[in-house]
């Protein structure tokens, strides 16, 4: 039988595309308005991060400076905080948010928060996910006989990958919400410039939610196109 190339179900992957285009583009808009804003503590993302930690009886986590722009992460395994060159070194309200955003992600992995530790552990399976599924997808649809064993195995896996998107949602809201207590509990920003930081984070977790849902809309897509298939001789 003869796929087209293109068809309907390609419009959920332009939907998708939109909305990640949509929420990066208000990240970096938002970030780069408060980049310009000033801390009146006047300290570094490093520094602010060096002093929740401190705050929270983390002392084991050591803060490296990444390059790059919006690259900053936690790496559990490694229990290192790394900060981007536009975060490490600045004393604005959006450096110091995105830092204390990362340092919430330092303390879910000190106090065990069990939907840190499903998406630490769903790691592998999604990068697996991500990488086979599609080859796995396509050779099912190739080989004699059309095996629906490595269609719906490939499902299964590209699947993973979309859960862990979904995981990483409220592992990413909760970080944000201990951010903002955190600055303010530790006195480095006034009640003010919280309201920044709160624009900031909450423009960044758009960009989760859109790339949940380009996952999801690319999972429906997958199952449109080979969820029906039947092994044929």
């Amino acid at each position: 039988m003869f796929y087209p190339i293109f068809d309907p179900t390609y419009f959920l992957v332009l939907i998708g595309a939109v909305l990640s285009i949509m929420a990066s583009a208000k990240v970096r808009s938002t970030y780069s308005a408060y980049a310009r804003v000033r801390s009146r503590s006047g300290m570094t993302g490093a520094e602010a991060a060096r002093r929740i930690l401190n705050a929270q009886g983390i002392y084991d986590v050591s803060i490296q400076h990444v390059a790059g722009e919006l690259t900053d992460h936690y790496d559990p395994s490694a229990k290192v905080l790394r900060l981007s060159s536009s975060v490490y070194g600045s004393d604005s309200v959006a450096a110091l948010g995105v830092a204390a955003h990362e340092c919430g992600h330092a303390v879910q992995h000190a106090r065990s928060y069990r939907p840190l530790q499903i998406r630490t552990a769903l790691v592998p399976a999604a990068n697996l996910g991500a990488s086979i599924a599609w080859p796995l997808l396509i050779f099912g649809l190739l080989i004699s006989g059309r095996s629906s064993f490595l269609i719906h195995l490939g499902i299964l896996l590209f699947s993973l990958s979309v859960l862990f998107q979904l995981v990483t949602l409220p592992v990413e809201l909760n970080a944000s919400n201990r951010a903002m207590r955190l600055l303010e509990e530790t006195g480095i920003l006034y009640r003010d410039e919280i309201s920044g930081v709160r624009k900031v984070l909450s423009a960044a977790a758009l960009t989760y939610v859109a790339s949940a849902a380009a996952s999801l809309l690319q999972l429906l897509r997958v199952i449109l196109l080979f969820g029906g298939r039947r092994d044929r001789d």
